[in-house]
């Protein structure tokens, strides 16, 4: 019994050290030949670190051939979703073939991170789109009035304390708010330029926040090709020159705990996301 657990210890051991050697996890799959590595990015985005650290681990990999990013996501912060971004074009710099595979819903910065992609793919019935960003101020002043809660601040300038909860919003902080929405708005649709390849006039249109199907954004350029994850992987290896059946390494993305996921379901905002600029989709979905 004691030879058995031992030689069960030196084995996890092992494994552990072939791991970081290659610069994966445990919960990474080790690929003997070239194979395609597969991205899974699920839910809100909200940390970015975890799948950096693969896509980079993907680009210096000589075995990873392309990549793909199965991406169901409604979007989430702004600086995770650009981080992501500027991840894939990393890859597309370094010449191997990246496709995004649009899922049930691959909107707003769920997008923005798509966009870098060389070729997207969608299903015809994906949400998708929303470009744009948004800003909640919640505005508590009526109920604290209510309670009897009042608030002394002192600040160091008019400013500092924009977007208190306990009283309305003043009209130079809202404009103050919008130009800031507005800033993040451009960078967001010359991402999108950039990604795609169009001009930013082409995209001005497009980025009004609404949703398309991955039909509508395949006619009008959002989209490359209609198709699932099958479609993408295939299409992936034929254009990394391989033939035969392709190869996956599939990595799953930082997923919030599904209890976190359920309460977000009554929550106005995703849990752990109750302030900020957002590129965030939070309408219905199609079931």
């Amino acid at each position: 019994m004691l030879i058995s657990a031992g030689a069960a210890l030196a084995l996890v051991v092992l494994v552990a050290g072939v791991a970081a050697v290659l610069g994966g996890g445990l919960g990474d799959r080790l690929s003997l030949g070239k194979s395609i590595g597969l991205l899974e990015l699920e839910g809100v985005i909200t940390d970015a670190a975890d799948a950096i650290e693969t896509l980079d681990r993907f680009r210096k990999q000589e075995n990873t051939v392309a990549v793909v990013l199965r991406i169901d996501s409604p979007g989430g912060a702004v600086a995770p979703s650009q981080e992501l971004y500027d991840a894939v074009w990393r890859l597309r710099e370094a010449g191997k073939p990246v496709i995004a595979s649009l899922g049930n819903v691959a909107a707003s910065g769920g997008y923005y991170v798509a966009s870098a992609a060389r070729t997207i793919f969608a299903d015809p019935g994906t949400i998708t789109g929303s470009i744009g960003a948004i800003m909640s101020v919640r505005q508590l002043s009526e109920l604290a009035q209510k309670v009897g809660v009042s608030e002394q601040v002192v600040k160091s300038g008019r400013f500092k304390d924009a977007g208190n909860p306990l009283r309305p919003l003043a009209p130079e902080e809202r404009a103050l708010f919008q130009e800031m929405v507005d800033d993040v708005l451009t960078q967001f649709v010359m991402a999108v330029a950039k990604g795609r390849e169009m001009s930013e006039t082409d995209v001005r249109p497009l980025a009004d926040g609404r949703i398309y199907s991955g039909a509508a954004a395949h006619r009008v350029g959002l989209v490359d090709r209609l198709g699932g994850l099958a479609e993408a992987i295939d299409a992936a290896w034929r254009e990394a020159g391989q033939e035969g059946e392709p190869r996956v390494t599939r990595v799953r993305g930082h997923r919030r705990a599904w209890w976190l996921e359920l309460l977000g379901q009554f929550l106005p905002e995703p849990a752990g996301m109750t302030g900020g600029l957002f590129y965030l989709y939070q309408g219905p979905l199609l079931e």
